[in-house]
């Protein structure tokens, strides 16, 4: 305890005389000297008018309600010019009528014990704003799927500002480096920085090798401690910084930095909180590369099964495309398939197996090989459908397929449909008029309704015609499906981007590509466009 809590006296008041007895102490208190003071009630060369009339105020509403005890704080005026908060308590002394004739109590200085309570006060704040962000910036983290997503939660705007950073880096440890994926606010980015060595003199690759946070508290340790940042940010509003590994199972996965235009230490308060934060950063960014990771040896593996290349057919323009989901490691079953056939005729298939894992992309390539196997050996395109639903069926994988078939007759223009729980096949007319072909279908693949064993075929025959400049579009439902909007509002919009799009076929396959990435992405999507040309020559 300091002396400010020591420093307290005692007062005796007079109201008939009014006046008021200072003790030593007292006196020390209000900064006065015993031949400065003569007794008068003011104190008046030491609290000012203001102070005054709110202490008289205190007692005479003490007086007139009859209290025995008040108390109060108030503000004097030192001998330097400085002012000091007191704090009185008094008792009221009252004669045998009930009249008071004295007050009798004791005056200290509360200067240190008011600054305390501003001080906790400010404290509480700072917890307030600093718990805040960390469950804002906590809550952002959560949804995160890619390293893209943790970047943009660590710029969230209201994040760093409730944290009091001016700006934030975020550096992965990618073969013995350190690779900065963001660099905040301030503009900060310098190629040469990029790609540091985990060896070299900065504040991420210190942090990286120690395993420890490193707090910058000046320019001025800055300058001294690392020259080869500092040559960067000498110009920049930067006086202070939290270094913080990014640490997962006993390995630093990468670092965060967060620049400050204040000077100055870091509390305890702030470096818990962040080493909080950098803690749930840490799992973040190891679940997004996971993620990511994953995502891209999935994808591979999907696009392994997808045929390589389309092969080029006389009389046709042929354009394919295939989207996958940003799901973490899930994958799809969506397929595509060209299959060129005797007599000038080409087979044209897409399907989607259920589900989201490998799999259904397992599967999908089994199912893929064996309708082209079917229709390759000259079976009718209902024969070819039905004997792929039994082998799927007979696989015994508690999966289903949908999938569409068309054989198309070059010279004739001639289209052979079959479909088996799938969307039905669009068509864009030579005046631009785009509707979906009114079709037959059966039960998608896998889901048996004995037909077969009957010796018949489960799915019915579509026929209908394409004229030389006509475009046949196959497609999966992620083309067409977005979360909040029903399918045939998906299939009005899909038709709109079809009738107005590019007239060539590999532009309108980019067209409606894009028209993916901008309103979904929740789920794969497969495409396939035929645009018929001049019937070719007979050979």
């Amino acid at each position: 305890m300091t002396l400010a809590y020591n420093r307290m006296g005692s007062f005796d008041i007079d109201l008939a005389r009014e006046h008021m007895h200072l003790d030593p102490a007292a006196l020390d208190v209000f900064d006065l000297r015993p031949d400065e003071y003569d007794g008068h009630m003011a104190v008046a060369s030491r609290v000012p008018a203001e102070e005054l009339e709110r202490l008289d105020t205190l007692i005479r509403r003490a007086l007139e309600n009859g209290k025995e005890i008040y108390g109060a704080y108030f503000r004097i005026r030192c001998r330097d010019g400085s002012r000091r908060w007191l704090h009185t308590q008094g008792r009221l002394v009252r004669d045998a009528e009930g009249d008071p004739y004295r007050v009798i109590g004791v005056v200290r200085d509360a200067t240190r014990e008011l600054d305390d309570a501003a001080l906790r006060t400010e404290l509480a704040e700072t917890r307030r704003r600093l718990t805040g962000m960390v469950r804002r910036v906590t809550a952002l983290l959560a949804r995160a799927t890619t390293v893209d997503d943790v970047t943009a939660a660590l710029k969230d705007t209201e994040a760093l500002s409730n944290l009091g950073a001016v700006s934030v880096m975020l550096g992965v440890v990618e073969n013995g480096r350190v690779h900065t994926v963001t660099e905040g606010r301030l503009g900060l980015y310098v190629p040469e920085l990029q790609y540091t060595r985990i060896d070299a003199r900065f504040p991420m690759s210190e942090v990286v090798r120690t395993l420890r946070p490193r707090y910058i508290t000046s320019r001025e340790e800055f300058r001294r401690c690392f020259p080869p940042l500092w040559e960067h940010i000498e110009q920049l509003p930067v006086a202070s910084g939290a270094y913080l590994p990014l640490i997962v199972q006993g390995r630093t996965i990468g670092a965060l930095g967060l620049l400050y235009s204040r000077h100055g230490g870091f509390t305890g308060e702030e470096r818990n909180l962040l080493v909080t934060l950098s803690s749930s950063i840490a799992q973040s960014l190891q679940r997004a590369m996971l993620f990511e990771q994953e995502h891209d040896l999935a994808e591979s593996l999907q696009r392994a099964m997808l045929p390589h290349r389309i092969p080029e057919v006389a009389g046709a323009r042929i354009a394919v495309r295939y989207r996958a989901a940003r799901a973490g490691r899930d994958i799809g079953g969506d397929w595509y398939d060209v299959i060129p056939l005797p007599g000038g005729r080409v087979g044209l298939m897409i399907g989607d197996v259920q589900g989201h894992d490998t799999d259904a992309a397992a599967v999908m390539g089994q199912l893929r090989i064996v309708l082209w196997a079917y229709v390759s050996e000259g079976h009718s395109p209902a024969t070819a459908m039905t004997r792929a639903s039994t082998f799927l069926h007979e696989l015994d994988t508690e999966r289903f397929a949908t999938c569409t078939y068309v054989e198309v007759d070059l010279s004739t223009g001639g289209l052979q449909i079959v479909r088996a729980g799938h969307l039905e096949p669009m068509v864009r007319r030579v005046d631009g008029t785009c509707a979906a072909l009114d079709t037959e279908g059966g039960l998608p693949l896998g889901i048996s309704n004995g037909a077969e064993r009957r010796g018949g075929t489960a799915y019915p025959l579509t026929r209908a015609t394409l004229d030389p400049g006509e475009t046949l579009l196959i497609y999966t439902d992620g083309l067409v499906e977005r979360p909040g909007a029903t399918l045939d509002e998906g299939l009005d919009r899909l038709a709109a981007a079809v009738r107005d799009g590019p007239r060539d076929t590999q532009e309108l396959a980019d067209s409606l590509g894009d028209l993916v990435g901008e309103h979904g992405g929740g789920d794969d999507m497969a495409l396939l466009l035929m645009r018929r040309e001049s019937a070719p020559r007979a050979r």
